[in-house]
């Protein structure tokens, strides 16, 4: 896929969000849960947020596309997870893992590994996660990664490339690193997509409504297109907030602005190099 291409899909991916303003809906955690939906909404979404077993499978249905995040864990998704993502399964329907503190105690990590059956379409998540998802799921041996430390990363983007194309073929879709430098792969192509602010890491919820946003877009496009499209909007919108913001307080409400003032153009032409896998 060349650069034109990539950035005329990116481009329509947008677009379509906006007019089509697709329901993704979201069994998030608690600590995120209001940014994710207003990040959904400022690119054009919808969004719903669930967290009851019957609820998950429900949105399944209706849903474009579902975002699952395996942050702060109640005892009742050990039924919600596994039925929401048995019910995308058999709806062949786009949805995005976020493994968030993968490795943290026995309940997400069976959590996760019984999706190896039922694996999403997109996998977001920092480069610890992401490889520890690799191992977890026996797709490959990292044995350089030091492993997540609660939900930040110990690894680098660059160091999860291997394991990040792994889980992407494996899945049959794309995954997105997140980092200083974000990475997307269809485990074909490899884009790294620039830009973002340091305040990311200083708000809670960046890479959780990430999460969310590649659900939006991957109801209208894609898995590669969406998880790059979302990448290269946040890259746009987080480096024109920082600008504008007096601190990580006012980043958040500028970020928001931007994401929801971005045109297709501006996704689309945020700086990023692409090469094969």
């Amino acid at each position: 896929m060349d650069i034109k291409e990539i950035k005329a899909k990116i481009a329509k991916a947008v677009d379509d969000a906006r007019s089509v303003k697709p329901l993704a809906p979201s069994i998030t955690n608690t600590v995120t849960v209001n940014l994710v939906a207003n990040a959904q909404l400022a690119v054009g979404g919808s969004a719903a947020m669930v967290y009851l077993p019957d609820e998950g499978e429900c949105v399944a249905e209706i849903g474009g596309a579902v975002y699952l995040n395996m942050g702060t864990l109640f005892p009742i998704y050990e039924e919600t997870i596994p039925r929401t993502a048995k019910k995308l399964a058999s709806l062949k329907k786009n949805w995005v893992l976020d493994p968030v503190g993968l490795g943290i105690g026995s309940l997400r990590t069976k959590l996760v590994l019984a999706m190896k059956d039922f694996p999403p379409t997109i996998v977001r998540g920092n480069a610890s996660e992401i490889i520890a998802l690799a191992k977890l799921w026996n797709i490959a041996d990292f044995s350089s990664s030091k492993g997540p430390v609660g939900v930040d990363s110990v690894d680098s983007v660059k160091s999860a490339e291997k394991a990040a194309c792994a889980l992407a073929r494996f899945i049959n879709g794309a995954v997105a690193v997140s980092g200083k430098e974000d990475l997307v792969t269809d485990g074909k192509t490899i884009v790294y997509s620039a830009g973002g602010s340091a305040y990311m890491e200083q708000i809670t919820g960046a890479g959780c409504s990430l999460g969310g946003v590649c659900a939006v877009y991957a109801a209208v496009t894609d898995p590669f297109t969406a998880a790059l499209t979302a990448t290269q909007i946040y890259n746009f919108a987080g480096k024109n907030a920082e600008k504008k913001c007096t601190g990580s307080g006012s980043f958040q409400v500028c970020f928001l602005d931007e994401l929801n003032k971005a045109s297709a153009q501006d996704v689309a032409e945020n700086p990023f190099t692409a090469v094969e896998a």
